[in-house]
């Protein structure tokens, strides 16, 4: 059932919830959807009839997706395949094969769907072909548009289908919307009935809809006192909960400044499942064309875009050139910031280090660039048929395997090459800022070295190991970037550090995932700070330094490998975890202890077994496997770890790797003769890869507690050992 998307019919409209999954993201995963829950978020799409509710929910999940047809970038060879072999993409096959000429009646015989839905799914495939015999959108008629727009067509998918343009589509997308209001289409508000009785609860929980005649509530189009927050959209891999508190924080405190809040957002926990927390809800999509049809019923003082993610941040600049005023930092700032060219040009103006880069269209380019600054690099494709958005390379042989997978690198598809760091500390920047000057701010440090995604590094707060010139330089930094911004809002710049060198990697000029965490922690509400100062308040700057708090705070993930079935549980720079912890403790240790136990982990009682990589992998983890020998555990190694630990006076029983014939560590793991496995992937040879992730793969399918990275695993031995569970503190937040 968590997998299915599934329909609620009521008696004035209908919901469909549509599950998301994220499973590019993940290494060697299987992609056919059974029984065991696979998906890592959901949407929730209303509407008046199943094919606006489909098409919206389709565009809403967050998946490059127009709808349920005009998707160009997907096709599928073998159809009959793909419709009996269910996966998170098989509602496009049903897409193509529809167009195709497959009957309604073989295709619910290869997909066992009831007829009743895939009735109304062709329904918009046949309209689809309607548009298509039109040759410009001005030659639609009201009739038609209303019609396309009842069975959830939207302006973008209307343009495509109809003159097919090529390249941005902005325009093309506006005169669409131009005619269409000229022909006086255009949606409804309708409200959500809270309680299904004969006096149904009139709150204003509302949805757009283009299969009503009249809006359920009256709109005073001179108010000028209504606020729109723009909220994440669906939780997915990279954006959850943490948004939706940014999200909330930001609309309560709009209303206690006396301002009526608008929120539009649209997964099914929107605004932490209390749509009380706001004047109004729109639970509907946010796309450019929604947010506009909102914003013309509402006219709004102004939109905040800087508290939901990437999503509502990627929609500033096109709001911003239809004169829709944007509260806080300029959308021309925003632009800046995430231009990759006019941001790096913006360091090298202000003499700020980064990382070397380089956008590439031929392989030969990508070489000769190699050659420049050496391996390892970053590579970012355009468009990678596995789903992987990068990757890191470590030799000329993985580089040219990854960009094989590749659609192609050209014009089109330029291809970001990085300068990748190794062994540099990740540093995290959190602020508010007020016209360019920084109120307040966290630096907090990934106990992991760079190389392990943000979002799935352990974050500590305040940052322990960093020397106080870092932080120094980083401020100094983090004032310049936001003086030549002038940012007024949140942001988050995230460095690398080696020794006293520091380097950008990025600036978001929004919420980033730690602000809920910093916050707590700080006990200062980051996000009331900053709408206070985006909607005009006079905000002294907070004269605290994070070095005076006497707790530490430690972020820590929640993996679902054990749901992904042949997934590699390895991390690396694309994001896999499907959730987080935040806790607390009086030192390093106990907070570190507290999130991990937190996280599913237990302290191991017997053995440990330790695959511990590379040279480097393994002096990092001698004084780990010191501290586990002396305190009685029993330590298992593969060949070379082994080999090492015993030369370092550390006793340790040697097992065969999976492809060597003896007392292999695959039947160590089945037995359940370890409580911890630590895995630390050495390099990228074939076997290697193969070894090693028939090692991971095996603990998280037995349940034995797996640590891929050596700093982590050090750290969480160090605090197990160090701070025995039973003397655990259990102490109220207030306390901290």
């Amino acid at each position: 059932t968590p997998n299915s998307a599934y329909v609620a019919p009521s008696v004035d409209y209908m919901i469909v919830k549509i599950p998301r999954w994220d499973l590019t993201k993940f290494v060697g995963v299987d992609r056919e959807i059974g029984s065991s829950m696979k998906s890592v978020g959901e949407i929730m799409s209303i509407g008046k009839s199943f094919e606006e509710i489909i098409q919206k929910g389709l565009r809403m999940i967050g998946q490059g997706m127009h709808g349920f047809v005009g998707n160009t970038d997907i096709q599928f060879d073998d159809l009959d395949y793909a419709l009996t072999h269910p996966t998170d993409l098989r509602i496009f096959a049903i897409a193509q094969a529809l167009e195709q000429g497959y009957t309604v009646e073989r295709i619910s015989e290869l997909t066992k769907i009831d007829p009743w839905f895939l009735e109304r799914l062709n329904n918009i495939v046949c309209f689809a072909q309607t548009l298509k015999g039109y040759a410009s959108v001005t030659d639609i008629d009201k009739e038609v548009m209303a019609e396309a727009k009842r069975l959830g067509f939207s302006d973008f998918q209307i343009a495509r289908l109809v003159e097919n343009p090529e390249g941005s589509m902005e325009a093309d997308v506006l005169r669409v919307r131009d005619h269409r209001k000229s022909l006086g289409v255009t949606p409804k508000v309708r409200r959500i009935n809270t309680v299904a009785s004969e006096y149904p609860d009139l709150t204003n929980y509302l949805y757009v809809t283009y299969g009503a005649d009249t809006n359920s509530i009256p709109y005073d189009m001179n108010s000028g006192n209504n606020i729109i927050v723009l909220g994440s959209g669906a939780y997915r891999i990279g954006s959850s909960v943490e948004f939706d508190w940014c999200s909330v924080n930001a609309a309560s405190t709009c209303r206690k400044l006396g301002y009526k809040s608008v929120m539009i957002n649209y997964n099914p926990e929107t605004v932490s499942t209390d749509y009380d927390m706001c004047d109004r809800l729109y639970f509907d999509e946010l796309s450019f064309e929604r947010v506009m049809d909102i914003i013309d019923l509402e006219s709004p003082r102004g939109v905040i875009v800087s508290v939901g993610g990437q999503i509502p941040n990627n929609l500033a600049m096109k709001l911003h050139r239809r004169h829709v005023p944007i509260l806080g930092t300029s959308p021309v700032s925003i632009d800046r910031a995430e231009n990759r060219h006019k941001f790096s040009a913006m360091l090298d103006q202000l003499g700020i280090d980064q990382p070397r880069w380089k956008e590439l269209t031929t392989e030969e380019d990508i070489v000769s660039f190699v050659e420049e600054v050496g391996f390892p690099v970053l590579i970012r494709p355009s468009y990678v048929l596995s789903g992987a958005a990068m990757n890191v390379c470590h030799d000329y042989e993985q580089m040219h395997r990854f960009l094989g997978q590749a659609a192609k690198v050209s014009k089109e598809f330029p291809v970001v090459v990085s300068e990748f760091l190794q062994n540099a500390k990740e540093i995290e920047f959190d602020a508010v800022a007020r016209n360019g000057q920084i109120v307040e701010y966290a630096i907090s440090e990934h106990i992991e070295f760079a190389g392990v995604h943000s979002g799935d590094a352990t974050l500590v707060f305040p940052a322990q190991k960093i020397y106080l010139a870092t932080a120094r330089r980083i401020k100094q930094i983090s004032a310049q970037i936001a003086k030549e911004l002038n940012i007024s809002g949140p942001f988050n710049i995230q460095y690398l550090a080696k020794e006293n060198a520091v380097k950008v990697i990025e600036c978001n000029l929004r919420a980033s995932r730690s602000f809920p965490f910093v916050s707590k922690v700080l006990k200062q509400n980051f996000i009331e700070t900053a709408t206070r100062i985006m909607l005009g308040e006079k905000v002294e700057p907070i004269n605290s330094s994070t070095f005076d708090i006497d707790y530490i705070g430690v972020k820590a993930s929640q993996f679902s490998f054990a749901r992904l079935h042949k997934a590699d549980p390895v991390l690396g720079v694309d994001m896999s975890s499907t959730g987080e912890v935040g806790c607390l403790g009086k030192d390093f240790d106990e907070a570190l202890l507290n999130a991990m136990l937190s996280v599913g982990h237990h302290v191991p009682k017997g053995a440990v077994l330790v695959s511990s990589g590379d040279v480097r992998g393994k002096v990092d983890m001698l004084d780990a496997c010191q501290r586990l020998a002396d305190n009685g555990y029993k330590l298992y190694a593969t060949e070379g770890t082994a080999k090492f630990l015993n030369n370092n006076g550390i006793a340790a029983t040697a097992v065969c790797w999976p492809d060597e014939q003896g007392e292999n560590v695959l039947d160590l793991i089945a037995r359940h003769d370890v409580d911890l496995i630590i895995n630390i992937p050495k390099n990228h040879t074939k076997r290697e890869l193969t070894n090693g992730y028939r090692i991971r793969r095996w603990a998280i399918d037995h349940n034995i507690p797996l640590l891929t990275n050596a700093r982590l695993a050090s750290a969480y031995v160090k605090a197990f050992i160090g701070k025995p569970v039973e003397r655990l503190s259990i102490t109220p937040w207030k306390e901290y």
